[in-house]
């Protein structure tokens, strides 16, 4: 006869236990990372909006990476960092604006680089030069990435208007 060891299911059960109140510990340190990466990405846009607002493009400029490309309809992209503050500077010289930004969805993704963010927009431009006001409104996308010092900078920016 072959003796065999008894074992019982507690050890079993007490690793299940532990691993499961881990797994559960991570999905919070998740949720609390992406809740403050949303808060992160919400006060980059209200600097962002307060540059566009003021027209300080070197406030702009220090909120975007050197590869940001912007794509709106009818227009080729502005690719890279200084064909963007170019192209604010001269908007800036003959516009006020005000512009918002109604977030709708933001997304981080799973390796915390980056996030997107779609939502709408208003915009209310002011010749500096007199002349009736514009406005429009439409949809915008934008891509951020995490800079090795943490910040969000935005990448990547497209929207259309819509009326």
């Amino acid at each position: 006869m072959i003796p065999m060891k008894r074992t019982t299911l507690l050890p079993l059960a007490f690793i299940s236990l532990v691993a499961g109140v881990s797994l559960v510990g991570c999905a919070a340190t998740a949720a609390r990372s992406t809740a403050a990466d949303e808060a992160a990405i919400m006060a980059f846009n209200k600097l962002y909006l307060g540059a566009i607002n003021n027209g300080d493009s070197a406030t702009l400029a220090s909120l975007t990476t050197e590869d940001h490309m912007m794509i709106s309809s009818g227009r080729a992209p502005l690719a890279g960092k200084k064909a963007n503050i170019e192209a604010m500077e001269r908007a800036f010289q003959n516009t006020s604006f005000v512009e918002t930004w109604t977030p709708l969805e933001t997304v981080i993704s799973s390796s915390g680089d980056l996030a997107y963010q779609r939502g709408t927009f208003t915009v209310d431009a002011t010749p500096k030069a007199g002349g009736a006001p514009t406005h429009s409104a439409g949809n915008f996308m934008r891509i951020y990435r995490r800079q090795p010092n943490g910040e969000w900078r935005m990448t990547r920016d497209t929207f259309n208007t819509a009326r």
